[in-house]
């Protein structure tokens, strides 16, 4: 009967705390007779990687008056997990071999004229491309879509100066905007900007003006498989020599440091090589700028990697890295967490008027710079997200089990592992593919033929002589897929290097005269 079942749910709810009454007796007696000690196993990461743990476990003792009260300190779980659950899902096309064969012949075998839906997994970029929280989407339905001084503006900047307290915030449709602005006010032709490395649209802004980008990058950035913890560095001793002469310093608008680096592997910049680059600049009264894309990732490295930051929180680092700077441009689809929008960031008085003329002409007003009002909604709670750092272990973390899947596989990455990207060395996988074939972009097209996964060329292609390596940049959306779909990516890597030495090269069939790997056509070569 109903009553009989509810009797015996009853007993058997009293001998099962019975027996945890037990358990718990004998756990505080065993604790009583030994001190806790520190956990020092690793933490397992998926199904068999591992880190350190983050802190020890065990009882701890708080003096209350004359007795001690027992805390027990939570023993850390071994899985970082996404910190985050799904609430909306977005159906993937399985193509074939036969199908892509013919989407990339379609493209002139160019990733980039891929139409997306004939795409499986996208790592071709992390820009604009990832998944935004039900707290965006929430603040993006609040947004004042006013012309001028719209509420949402303020929300916007106030959350931009709360991580990088610049004087004026100009806000811009994305990262290339506000070099386009900068640049096209500073540079002359003739000019000479010094970077640790320039990204792509960073050089093109630069050279489109009769200027010469310059990279100044340390020589472990240059060595895929260094591991030095700070690959992404200025050279400082080249910094300080190139400017030495009064004949350079005369043609340097400014200097520019990338963090990450994102063109030598997505490595970090040191908080110590910032503040000595600054100190360079101010020395000889040259302005600094930071290209901030990927900001946060690289705090969470100084933090991890660099003496004396480990118990300082992440937006304190970013304060101080800003601190040494004199503006800064930024795409925030990176560590914006959006889909799209930017800004740029100056204190000095004089370039404002000059750059918001600019900036009117071409973006919009300086209350809106070519976003909408829900755009700047999006970014202000992106730049709340971001710093989180249960979100950069996650998102530092998806990025290592990808790298270190294929590091035991024996498939050549740049080491170490960067925050936002795995980087294949193209070069090393491919050596019988001289650089003017482009063996990144061999690889690129063969990891799309063998299983719809689209990828970056960072090489020849994308640099032409300026390209220091030949790379394939597998760079992970945030917050958008799955562990499952990474291991299918590492399937799929693992299947292409298997067949390596059967890949060809390709040559250029048309191509512009800037930023050609956007829409250059290709053809293999026989």
């Amino acid at each position: 009967s109903r009553a009989a079942g509810a009797g015996r749910a009853t007993k058997g709810a009293r001998m099962a705390t019975t027996r945890e009454r037990a358990v718990a007796a004998r756990a505080i007696h065993n604790n009583n007779r030994r001190k806790p000690r520190a956990q020092n196993r690793d933490i397992k990461v998926g199904s068999n990687e591992r880190i350190k743990p983050a802190s020890a476990t065990g009882i701890q003792k708080e003096a209350v008056g004359n007795t001690q009260k027992l805390h027990e300190v939570e023993e850390p779980f071994e899985t970082v997990i996404e910190p985050f659950r799904i609430k909306v899902v977005e159906p993937l096309k399985r193509t074939t071999r036969e199908e892509r064969q013919e989407y990339l012949k379609w493209s002139h075998y160019n990733l980039f004229g891929i139409r997306s839906e004939n795409v499986l997994f996208d790592f071709l970029t992390d820009s604009g491309t990832g998944a935004q929280s039900s707290q965006q989407l929430g603040a993006m339905m609040v947004g004042d879509e006013s012309y001028a001084g719209a509420r949402s503006w303020f929300n916007f900047k106030n959350a931009v100066q709360d991580l990088f307290p610049f004087k004026h915030i100009l806000p811009t449709h994305q990262g290339r905007a506000a070099e386009k602005i900068l640049y096209g006010e500073v540079c002359e032709v003739g000019d000479v900007v010094p970077n640790n490395t320039h990204f792509d649209t960073t050089r093109a802004n630069i050279e489109c003006l009769g200027a010469q980008a310059v990279n100044l990058l340390n020589p472990e950035g240059k060595i895929p498989g260094s591991l030095a913890p700070f690959k992404g560095n200025m050279d400082i001793e080249a910094l300080q020599e190139f400017l030495e002469s009064k004949e350079n310093r005369s043609k340097v608008p400014c200097v520019v440091m990338t963090v990450t680096n994102n063109s030598s592997g997505g490595q970090p910049v040191s908080m110590s090589n910032i503040r000595e680059c600054s100190e360079i600049c101010r020395q000889y009264g040259i302005p600094f700028f930071l290209d901030g894309c990927r900001f946060a990732e690289n705090a969470w490295f100084i933090k991890q990697r660099e003496p004396g930051y480990a118990a300082v929180p992440i937006k304190s680092i970013v304060r101080e890295m800003a601190s040494y700077f004199d503006g800064m441009t930024m795409s925030a689809k990176k560590d914006g967490l959006v889909n799209i929008g930017g800004w740029l960031a100056l204190n000095d008085d004089r370039l404002l008027s000059k750059c918001q003329e600019r900036l009117i002409l071409t973006e919009g007003y300086v209350t809106y710079g070519g976003l909408a009002g829900r755009d700047l909604e999006a970014i202000a709670q992106g730049l709340v997200e971001v710093v989180d750092e249960e979100y950069l272990k996650y998102r530092v973390r998806a990025v290592e089990y990808l790298g270190e899947s294929l590091i035991k596989m024996g498939v050549p990455v740049v080491q170490p592992l960067g925050g936002h990207a795995v980087y294949i060395d193209a070069g090393a996988m491919l050596p019988h593919i001289p650089a003017l074939e482009f063996p990144g972009h061999a690889l690129a097209c063969a990891l799309y033929t063998e299983g719809g996964i689209r990828s970056c060329e960072i090489g020849s292609l994308m640099f032409g002589k300026a390209a220091g390596m030949e790379l394939v940049r597998l760079a992970i959306p945030r917050r958008m897929y799955t562990q499952s779909h990474v291991d299918y990516c590492i399937e799929v890597v693992e299947r292409v290097a298997k067949k390596a030495s059967e890949l060809k090269g390709y040559r250029i069939v048309e191509e512009p005269e800037a930023l050609r790997h956007f829409t250059a056509k290709l053809e293999p070569i026989p």
